[in-house]
């Protein structure tokens, strides 16, 4: 009988000690302590990644930018053919009246 009673007051102690330590790990103060931590621990690690995005986005920026201005180019080429083939013809009709001045000043020869 005194050895159940004995197991059944350790019993006791032990339940109640686990409790104390288990609100004692969870009281608010630690666990902003804990919070405290983790957040200076991860901090610098973020603040490399935000300057790191930071710099992805400027040079993103600039490659947009730059394939725009391609593609305007390109866009304003193809516009232009109309004008390349008025130039063609004005070619033409210079180099056709070059011969006949040509062929004129060798007759008069």
């Amino acid at each position: 009988m005194e050895d159940q009673e004995m197991q059944l007051k350790v019993k006791r102690v032990t339940d109640k000690f686990t409790e104390s330590m288990y609100v004692l790990a969870n009281e608010p103060s630690i666990a902003l302590y804990r919070l405290q931590e983790h957040v200076r621990r991860s901090l610098p690690e973020l603040v490399q990644h935000k300057t790191d995005m930071q710099s992805w986005e400027e040079q993103s920026q600039g490659a947009i930018y730059t394939v725009e201005y391609a593609c305007s180019a390109v866009k304003s080429m193809t516009n232009s053919s109309l004008y390349f083939k008025n130039i063609d013809g004005l070619l033409r009709q210079a180099i056709s009246l070059k011969e006949q001045i040509s062929s004129s000043q060798g007759r008069r020869l």
